[in-house]
């Protein structure tokens, strides 16, 4: 690589010196080498570089040419993998979302039709427990009502005595006394 970068400098510094030297002559005389103007050896040394140029040049010119698009084949070539990988991940993550909204949905629809499900069950234990209630409650009325009536019953058949025995006394004669007493003790003698 040096000695390549050596020969270029070479090829480069040689006709600068003769366009140099060419620049001198023309104060003088038209400049002759080896019989021919010097301009016509300078034309045939400047074909010559570049031609000795475009030689040494061409290998690796063409080298890192080749190189270069070699580097952008494999890194398209990559690019493309890299791609189809992001797009299959894409692809799974968008299959894996879709099932993660159904099973979300599906998740919802069972757990509303848990709630409507338990709902119904709480509305059934409600409505047993409120005719259990109401059953005690119509059980506790009709003790309440029988002891009531059994009460007033009572209270009726006391205040009909005293009342009875009120109007005895006031209709009732001594006389009237010692009859009924004589007739009961003739009763409780025969019996």
């Amino acid at each position: 690589m040096k000695r390549r970068v050596a020969i270029l400098l070479l090829l480069l510094i040689v006709p600068v010196l003769a366009f140099a030297q060419h620049g001198e002559a023309e104060h003088h005389e038209e400049a002759k080498f080896l019989g021919m103007p010097a301009w016509i050896f300078k034309l045939v040394n400047m074909i010559a570089f570049i031609g000795v140029l475009g030689y040494f040049l061409a290998g690796p010119v063409k080298k890192a040419f080749a190189d270069r698009h070699e580097r952008v084949r494999a890194e398209a070539e990559e690019a493309r993998a890299r791609r189809a990988k992001a797009d299959q991940l894409a692809a799974d993550i968008e299959a894996r979302l879709a099932q993660i909204e159904n099973d979300v949905r599906s998740i919802q629809e069972r757990a509303q039709a848990d709630g409507e499900r338990q709902k119904r069950e709480l509305i059934a234990a409600a409505e047993a427990e409120a005719k259990k209630i109401l059953q005690a409650a119509r059980s506790e009325v009709d003790s309440r009502v029988k002891h009531a009536r059994q009460e007033l019953t009572e209270y009726a058949g006391q205040l009909a005595s005293d009342r009875a025995e009120q109007i005895l006394r006031e209709k009732i004669t001594d006389e009237d006394r010692k009859k009924l007493f004589a007739e009961s003790v003739r009763e409780v003698g025969k019996a």
